[in-house]
C-alpha cells in the first residue's frame, strides 16, 4: 500500500525523529510510505493533487492539528499520532480544539503515547473513545563509534582539565515550549561557585526570533554553552558522556531525549510536568525539579551520591526496556495500517 505520512521534519527533533522511525516501521511491513511536512502543502487543494499524482491509499499524521487537519475530504482512510503540542496546547485554542475534534471523526484510529494523553482526548473528544491506542515510543539508540569527546567539550570552549567534570545536555529545539532559558541564570550561579559543572544547550534553531534571545543570553551567561543541531548519532555519543540529560520544558507528549538517556544508562533530571512525570518517576527512574532552585539541588545530590547515581541509572534501563520496545511499537503500527489496509478496500 502507498502511503502518505505528514510530520514536522525539523532535523534531529523529536518529531522528526519519531516520523523517522515510524516510517521504517511501515516500511518493513511492505508498504511504501512517502513522509512528507506539512509545510510542503499549502493548501488542501495541493494535497488532493499530490495523493492522486502518487496514487496514495491512505495516509497518516503526526499531530493531530499540523498534519491531520489537511487529510479529511480526499476519500482516502487515514490515521493520526497525537503530539503533546494537540494535547498540552492546541487543544486550549477553540477553532484548534474544533478543527482536531472534526479530523477525530473521520480518522480510523488515533495513537497517543500514554494513558494520561489518552485520558485528555477523550474528555475532550468522547466521539473518538473507541478508537485512541496507546503505544509509547520505541526507543534505539545508536552512538557514533568515532565520536570524539575531547573535541567536544574544545568545541563547545569547556575545561577539558577540570577535576570531576560535570556536563549537564539539555536537548531541544530552540522554541518558547521548550524553555531553553528557564535554568541557565541558577545553572550559571552554580558553575560560579563550582567551575566544573557546565550545561551545554543543544538543538536546531526552530524559531528565529526566539532563537536570537536564546544566543544573547547565553552568550552573556558564565558556565553555558549552546551548540547547533548535530547527528543523532553523535548526539546520542554526546549523551553517553556526559553527566546527566535535563528537560526543561514547559509541556512534553513524550521526550525521546529522556528514553534515549535512559536507553544509554545516563541519569534524567526533568521539570516536574505530566509529559515528563509520565516516563520520569522521582528518585526511581530520574529526578523531577518544580523550579530552578530545586533542579540545582537535585543536581548537586546526584554529583555528590553515586549509590543514587546508579540506582536512577539501572532502573532507568529497565524501565525502557520494558515499556518502550521498539519491537512491540513495530508490532503496534503494522496492525493499526492493517485497519488502513482494510478500509481502503472498501
Amino acid at each position: 500500500m502507498r502511503l502518505l505520512f505528514l510530520a514536522v521534519l525539523r532535523r534531529h527533533t523529536g518529531n522528526a525523529i519519531t516520523a523517522q522511525r515510524v516510517r521504517d516501521h511501515l516500511e518493513a511491513a511492505g508498504h511504501v510510505c512517502i513522509l512528507k511536512d506539512p509545510l510542503d502543502f499549502e493548501s488542501p487543494s495541493e494535497i488532493s493533487t499530490f495523493i492522486k499524482a502518487e496514487s496514495v491509499e491512505a495516509a497518516m499524521a503526526l499531530h493531530l492539528y499540523r498534519g491531520g487537519r489537511l487529510l479529511p475530504g480526499h476519500g482516502i482512510p487515514f490515521g493520526i499520532i497525537f503530539g503533546g503540542t494537540d494535547l498540552n496546547e492546541d487543544i486550549k485554542q477553540g477553532e484548534k480544539n474544533k478543527v482536531m475534534g472534526e479530523v477525530l471523526e473521520e480518522a480510523r484510529f488515533a495513537v497517543a503515547f500514554t494513558e494520561s494523553m489518552k485520558e485528555a482526548a477523550q474528555r475532550q473528544w468522547p466521539h473518538a473513545k473507541d478508537k485512541i491506542y496507546v503505544q509509547s515510543q520505541g526507543i534505539a539508540t545508536v552512538p557514533s563509534t568515532t565520536f570524539n569527546w575531547n573535541t567536544f567539550l574544545q568545541r563547545s570552549e569547556i575545561n577539558q582539565n577540570a577535576d570531576n567534570l560535570h556536563v549537564f545536555l539539555l536537548i531541544c529545539g530552540l522554541r518558547q515550549v521548550k524553555d531553553p532559558l528557564y535554568l541557565v541564570d541558577a545553572f550559571s550561579a552554580w558553575h560560579q561557585e563550582e567551575p566544573n559543572v557546565y550545561m551545554v544547550i543543544v538543538g536546531p534553531e526552530v524559531d528565529p526570533v526566539f532563537t536570537r534571545e536564546v544566543k544573547a543570553k547565553v552568550k552573556r551567561t558564565p558556565g553555558v554553552r549552546l551548540i547547533g543541531e548535530m547527528t543523532r548519532e553523535d548526539l546520542h555519543a554526546v549523551v553517553k558522556n556526559c553527566f546527566a540529560v535535563v528537560n526543561s520544558s514547559v509541556s512534553e507528549g513524550m521526550s525521546s531525549a529522556i528514553l534515549e538517556a535512559m536507553d544509554l544508562e545516563v541519569p534524567v533530571l526533568a521539570r516536574n510536568i505530566p509529559g515528563n512525570a509520565a516516563v520520569v518517576k522521582h528518585e526511581v527512574t530520574g529526578l523531577l525539579f518544580s523550579d530552578p532552585q530545586e533542579f540545582v539541588r537535585l543536581a548537586k545530590r546526584l554529583g555528590g551520591d553515586p549509590a543514587l547515581e546508579k540506582q536512577l541509572v539501572a532502573n532507568g534501563r529497565e524501565y525502557v526496556r520494558m515499556y518502550h520496545s521498539w519491537q512491540v511499537e513495530r508490532n503496534t503500527y503494522g496492525h493499526l495500517v492493517r485497519m488502513l489496509e482494510g478500509s481502503s478496500e472498501d
